[in-house]
């Protein structure tokens, strides 16, 4: 019967070869790890007749002969996350290193009875599974992000505004579905994606551009849910009182100035059209552009103010910032007495899919932390 030590040196060596950032050899492990080369090649082969490490065809001169280099099998493990929006599923395979492997998105048209959403996803997942050629049996779970505020225990949804659902129970939600599931607020998924792939330490604040404007706080990794689970909730901070009406029925939040939703109503294009004309300077959407990166110039600096730390902009919004990020941090800077640049402002690393990538990954993590 295998002990508990041997299965923390396996899992040790799996993690040091997961994380490794350069050529990794037995040799290194063995060093790196303080373990004796015999323990380290036993552990291998079980990790590799597993399907889950394998020889990465790198070789290395060590200074005699050259060291053959190791790599885990990203594919070894599938998991899966479903971003659930107004009018769509959006939904992601991702592999161990958070590589995605297949995407779909399914328009469903807008949710009328919350009660249907378990069936349709249930269908959904299956159909995407076949299609995508994904294997069951390496299918870690699904995660599901809702734009919601959640109750504490999970079991309700408190409030999801563009949703239009209030104190709905997520019972039958997940029922349908074969596979472990997860669910959780789409913003703490992206957010805490962010504060993964990026691989450090630092304490970072996470704003999702979505339909829904939400957000994460990652203290040291770990997302800070608040009192009520209703913490980050960036996108009802009220910046223009009195001002434009947002989803939530109240004036001036923070969503109804810099939400894609905006773009929608008010010119009526989809995204990739609206910035081909601002970059045309057409009089009706290079003003709204920059009136949105300056209300939103407005909620970054409120954020930085409150929390004093980096703040990362993800959300598909966020695929079309690069070209306007000197001109959002300019006038983020503007706002601030104390600094006089926003280089603390940057743009997500995902950029695309963030949302059913992030809830996917909490599957990865149990992985890697089980294994």
């Amino acid at each position: 019967m295998e002990t508990d030590r041997r299965r923390q040196t396996r899992s040790s060596i799996y993690r040091y070869i997961y994380d490794a950032r350069g050529f990794c050899s037995r040799q290194s492990l063995a060093r790196d790890l303080g373990l004796s080369l015999p323990t380290v090649y036993q552990n291998l082969s079980k990790l590799m007749s597993d399907g889950l490490v394998q020889d990465s065809g790198e070789q290395q001169a060590t200074g005699g002969r050259k060291a053959s280099g190791l790599s885990i099998v990203p594919d070894a493990r599938v998991a899966v996350g479903i971003s659930v929006t107004e009018h769509r599923l959006r939904l992601s395979a991702a592999d161990l290193l958070l590589h995605e492997l297949a995407y779909q998105e399914v328009d469903t048209g807008p949710i009328v009875r919350f009660a249907d959403i378990g069936g349709l996803l249930a269908r959904t997942l299956e159909e995407f599974l076949d299609r995508a050629s994904i294997d069951r049996e390496r299918l870690l779970g699904v995660g599901i992000a809702l734009p919601a505020v959640m109750s504490p225990d999970s079991r309700f949804i408190t409030a999801a505004p563009t949703l239009r659902l209030k104190d709905v129970s997520l019972e039958g939600l997940t029922g349908s579905i074969p596979y472990p599931t997860y669910v959780e607020n789409d913003a703490t998924c992206g957010g805490y994606a962010e504060w993964f792939l990026r691989g450090s330490q630092k304490d970072m604040a996470y704003l999702s551009l979505e339909n829904g404007v939400g957000g994460a706080i990652l203290l040291g990794g770990s997302p800070y849910n608040g009192d009520n689970r209703r913490s980050a909730e960036f996108g009802h901070m009220c910046i223009e009182p009195g001002g434009l009406r947002c989803s939530c029925g109240r004036q001036g939040c923070l969503e109804a100035y810099c939400s894609p939703r905006r773009i929608r109503e008010e010119c009526g294009l989809p995204l990739a059209e609206f910035f081909a004309r601002v970059e045309q300077h057409s009089p009706e959407c290079e003003p709204l552009w920059d009136n949105m990166l300056r209300h939103l110039a407005i909620g970054i600096n409120n954020i930085r103010m409150l929390l004093d730390c980096d703040v990362v902009l993800g959300g598909f919004l966020s695929e079309y910032l690069a070209p306007y990020l000197p001109r959002l941090r300019e006038y983020a800077a503007g706002n601030n007495p104390f600094e006089t640049n926003a280089d603390y402002l940057h743009l997500s690393t995902l950029r695309r899919h963030t949302v059913p990538l992030g809830v996917a990954l909490h599957f990865l993590v149990e992985f890697l932390e089980q294994i």
